[in-house]
């Protein structure tokens, strides 16, 4: 028999409106359709580092790179060899997906002269970058944006508002862009969120605490969050602080099994990192940074983290070359609905979570001697926090009654997806030169000239605003039938 909770053991604000089914599918497919159709440069350093540790795993069974090294920046060095200087979840995910296409296609790097400058090499690195983005981070934002609706709908009691929210995280900012890449940013940003709506969605119900998967979901996702990115066992560690509060009035016997099973699957997704530093290096407690060539401020600190700058943490949020403000604008209204999460009963502790999680990661980014992120559009290094702040989306979503202010709301989030559309469909990695990349890199220099990366115009020969509006005749139907479909959820659940 299944036990059962004390109901004074439950938190307030108990979701009494699930995400609907029909429209979590149609979000799935958009979002996981908008990240793979477009790519980003497979050449870019962190593209490279981790593309080039899966091609010698793959195919000589060791984690040098010491062939490719003339290729990236980012590398370490051990003695007389290089490697990836990246925490490795990002190329373990990529490792099968690098193999089955090799044996699809019978290709090997052994086959190509090793040279920028080879158009040969290029096609080798895009494709497994396509497919390694499409069963990776485009599939992880995809997944956590279906779960931020249904925790979103929860919350608020409103499928539109928590459409409202998933667009504005997955579409309406620069999770988008970095989701067509092999960097960890957004898919540490969509684990953090997968295991925050598991705790949720696991202590908010009577029968929820006793099942057994919402305790191993968050334990998977912040043990492999970890993997990805180091520095994301910081906000986990808000997130677990949350768990024990959540279960607090919780009897031990079950509390205890709920905690071991997540601390367990912790542990199993941790376990990889080991295998790999084991695999590389030949012991379990050596990292890639401690070989870093050619970063001095990676010296400063703990790998280049030291205390937080108000310069930096401003430019990360309002400044015209790095701001989440001109890249994300619908993103930064999220801290609005926070506001208002905080001084309401129900949802205090999800909105001091999420302010929690949002404050760890600006600060971490604010504190990294290379804050900016080098080639960069927007602050790559924060985009953990940025569904921490759509979920603040919902709320003001649901405040906001009049029909001018929803209308507002709307005007921002189509303006945000149409930015974050022009960044995704051309690269989101801008140069360092420009002071003003967005508008100087991503519109004048790439998106009018129709410098654009679809699959179509990358594997198939059409031009690229033929590819790009391909996209748009398959994407603009998708969202339409989801706005209906939510206009009719929105109904039932009045």
């Amino acid at each position: 028999m299944r036990e059962t909770v004390p109901a004074h053991a439950l938190r307030p604000g108990e979701p009494t409106v699930r995400g609907p089914h029909g429209v979590a599918l149609l979000l799935f497919v958009l979002v996981w359709f908008s990240c793979a159709w477009f790519g980003s440069w497979p050449l870019n350093p962190n593209n490279a580092t981790r593309l080039f540790a899966a091609f010698s795993i793959v195919e000589r069974g060791d984690a040098t790179i010491d062939r490719y090294q003339s290729l990236t920046i980012d590398k370490a060095q051990f003695g007389d060899h290089y490697y990836m200087d990246k925490a490795p979840g990002m190329t373990l995910m990529a490792v099968p997906l690098v193999w089955g296409v090799q044996k699809i296609t019978g290709g090997e790097t052994r086959d190509l002269v090793i040279d920028g400058a080879n158009p040969r090499l290029m096609r080798f690195m895009a494709l497994r970058l396509r497919v390694a983005v499409a069963i990776g981070a485009a599939l992880l934002t995809a997944f956590a944006a279906v779960l931020l609706l249904d925790l979103a709908t929860g919350i608020t009691g409103s499928p539109a508002a928590g459409l409202y929210a998933a667009l504005g995280y997955a579409l309406g900012s620069i999770v988008w862009g970095w989701s067509t890449t092999m960097l960890g940013h957004a898919p540490v940003a969509a684990l953090l969120l997968i295991a925050t709506w598991a705790i949720w969605r696991g202590t908010s119900g009577a029968g929820e605490l006793t099942r057994w998967r919402y305790p191993v979901i968050a334990g998977l996702a912040l043990g492999w969050a970890v993997v990805i990115e180091f520095q994301a066992a910081l906000g986990g560690v808000a997130i677990a602080g949350w768990a024990l509060w959540r279960t607090q009035g919780v009897a031990w016997p079950m509390r205890g099994r709920v905690l071991a099973l997540a601390v367990g699957a912790g542990i199993v997704a941790v376990l990889p990192l080991f295998a790999y530093n084991l695999f590389a290096f030949g012991t379990l407690f050596r990292l890639g940074y401690q070989g870093v060539v050619g970063f001095n401020g990676m010296q400063q600190g703990l790998f280049g983290l030291t205390y937080p700058k108000p310069g930096a943490l401003f430019g990360i949020l309002f400044g015209v070359r790095r701001g989440l403000l001109w890249v994300s604008p619908v993103i930064v209204l999220g801290a609005v609905g926070l506001f208002y999460m905080i001084r309401t009963r129900e949802t205090r502790d999800l909105g001091v979570l999420a302010a929690a999680v949002i404050a760890i990661v600006l600060m971490v980014n604010a504190s990294y001697v290379y804050w900016d992120g080098g080639a960069s559009i927007g602050p790559r290094h924060s985009v953990p926090a940025i569904p921490f702040l759509a979920l603040g989306l919902a709320v003001l979503w649901a405040r906001s009654r009049k029909a001018w202010q929803r209308a507002a709301l709307v005007v921002v989030l189509a303006l945000s997806m149409a930015i974050n559309l022009m960044i995704a469909s051309t690269d989101i990695f801008g140069s360092e030169a420009y002071a003003n990349p967005l508008w100087d890199r991503t519109i004048l220099a790439m998106f009018l000239p129709g410098n654009l990366s679809t699959i179509p115009g990358d594997f198939f020969g059409w031009s690229a605003w033929r590819g790009f509006f391909l996209y748009l005749d398959v994407a603009v139907p998708l969202l339409a039938l989801l706005i209906l479909w939510t206009r009719a959820a929105e109904r039932q659940a009045r």
